[in-house]
């Protein structure tokens, strides 16, 4: 059976320390620490007295000075893992902790998942072929030498950048080495763990060379993995759950999050705010839990996307100066149809074409794969159809030799909207208003990923009116965007009320208009 040498390394809070420590010692696995140098002696002869007693746990022989993105963090980790190696034979795990993590499954389940599958858990992605870096530098940090700290001492640190850069003082890559990237968070076999050591010992080349590299907890061992380890023996992705925020902050979780972390497929999750006492204490007794039950739903990131995506409403299409003269037309008509549920959009675009002959296109900003003509590689991504939005409309009124077209949009796309509506051509708003049933909102939260086959009905109730509201919301916001001819056409109203409305959208005759509104299973799920 499994058993894990956690490696902790901390900087903070002693308290909170010993308490994690006990907490995972407290069914036999280990746990090896490293507490800061830079936190001073006070603290750390704190936590040594309070664990003393605890033969499962062992501190770094040595305690550096550590700094974020610093070589220290990485060198820190290699004295905690000896000493863990020397401490503790029996480990046959170590998955490496900070003191904001937490357990988020009991041992059992933890033990059990690591004894399924023969491998280690660490992302590692190809170094210049992924897009796991999405800003800032790249190869900069593996060809010039990095001495000095970026956060305290960034006058130093970018005066040696600028020296080594216009000297042309670049060095090369260790040649036998593919450089990976990935989470500092990992879980590695203790045959991986010793191949590592042995490994730092021989090669002191590449020990030089990751010393000055800039942030190189996020490759040292990554590269090492991948270059002594067979690939079908390493699984790339981390089992520490945490996510960050537009900013590129963690993500701290408060005592109310601890539904939503169990349900996570994950053993551990970061960070755990300071002032979630509740949650800590809750997280700890789970821990050592026998026959606890998970329902692992997996849906946390998409809720944490949807739910803040709502906090701030900007308008991310005013005007360019250089689309002044980027105009649709003053003689083109657009019609708008305006559906949360796609599929009675397109049944009624079906319909329209069917009696009016109007072009009429899906949701070709919302769907990729949208049939759309060829119009030069425009319309190939909806990152460029989005993008070149005005261009890629123009070019479908000359294709179809029109001055009248039918779109649909989602309400989510209000941007858009708002952009069209701007334009000197003739926009018209068709909203269709759809009721919505429980059993609709469960198909499309599990459609959107913010919920799954497995996520617990608790979950949903709770979740269920939020995504209601949301939809309310959106409705809400186009209406009060105020739009001329802006018309809507409602599930619940009668075939001839919307015949109306069908008929003023389309500036079509009365009875064309019936034909529509009285289509057949149209607002069917």
């Amino acid at each position: 059976m499994a058993k894990i040498a956690y490696i902790l390394l901390c900087h903070k809070d002693p308290d909170a320390i010993v308490k994690q420590a006990q907490s995972l010692t407290a069914v036999g696995d280990y746990t090896a620490i490293h507490f800061d140098a830079r936190a001073g002696d006070a603290p750390y002869a704190k936590i040594r007295k309070a664990l003393a007693d605890n033969p499962n746990v062992t501190f770094a022989r040595r305690r550096i000075r550590c700094g974020w993105g610093e070589w220290s963090l990485v060198e820190a980790t290699l004295h905690a893992i000896e000493a863990a190696m020397d401490a503790f034979p029996r480990a046959t795990h170590f998955y490496m902790l900070s003191g904001d993590c937490m357990a988020i499954k009991s041992a059992e389940y933890a033990h059990d998942f690591l004894d399924g599958r023969e491998v280690d858990y660490i992302e590692s992605f190809d170094y210049f072929a992924s897009d796991w870096i999405k800003t800032g530098w790249k190869k900069e940090r593996l060809i010039y030498r990095h001495w000095f700290n970026e956060r305290t001492q960034k006058s130093l640190f970018y005066a040696m950048y600028g020296a080594q850069k216009s000297l042309g003082l670049t060095r090369a890559i260790p040649q036998d080495l593919e450089i990976m990237i990935g989470s500092q968070w990992w879980c590695l076999r203790r045959r991986t763990v010793e191949s590592i050591l042995e490994f730092a010992r021989r090669r002191r080349d590449v020990m030089r060379f990751f010393r000055t590299t800039w942030i190189p907890d996020e490759t040292f061992f990554q590269t090492l993995v991948r270059h002594l380890v067979p690939e079908n023996e390493i699984d790339s992705r981390t089992l520490t759950f945490l996510m960050f925020t537009d900013y590129g902050m963690p993500v701290s979780f408060y005592n109310d999050h601890y539904d939503l972390l169990l349900a996570q497929d994950f053993l551990f999750a970061r960070k755990i705010s300071p002032e979630a006492k509740e949650l800590k204490r809750r997280l700890g007794v789970l821990y050592s839990a026998e026959g606890q039950r998970f329902e692992v739903s997996n849906e946390g990131r998409s809720l944490f996307t949807f739910l803040t995506g709502k906090g701030r409403i900007g308008q991310r299409f005013a005007p360019r100066f250089w689309e002044t003269e980027s105009l649709l037309g003053r003689e083109r008509e657009l019609l708008i149809v305006v559906c949360k549920k796609w599929h009675v959009a397109k049944r009624l675009l079906d319909r329209i074409r069917q009696v009016t002959n109007v072009p009429a296109i899906g949701y070709l900003f919302n769907e990729e794969g949208s049939v759309l003509p060829d119009l030069g590689g425009v319309q190939s991504t909806l990152n460029k159809r989005h993008r070149h939005r005005r261009a890629l409309m123009r070019m479908l009124y000359d294709y179809y030799d029109t001055d009248r077209l039918i779109i649909c949009l989602d309400p989510a796309n209000l941007d858009l909207i708002e952009d069209f509506c701007r334009d000197r051509a003739v926009t018209r708003v068709l909203e269709v208003e759809c009721q919505y049933s429980d059993v609709y909102l469960t198909g499309h939260a599990m459609r959107v990923g913010l919920a799954g086959e497995r996520t617990p009905r608790e979950t949903l109730e709770r979740l269920l009116p939020t995504i209601r509201n949301d939809m309310m919301h959106e409705s809400d916001r186009i209406r009060d965007g105020e739009f001329d001819n802006h018309a809507r056409m409602r599930e619940i109203d009668p075939a001839e009320v919307n015949a109306q409305v069908i008929a003023s959208f389309l500036t079509i005759s009365g009875e064309k208009a019936r034909e529509i509104a009285e289509s057949e299973y149209l607002y069917a799920d």
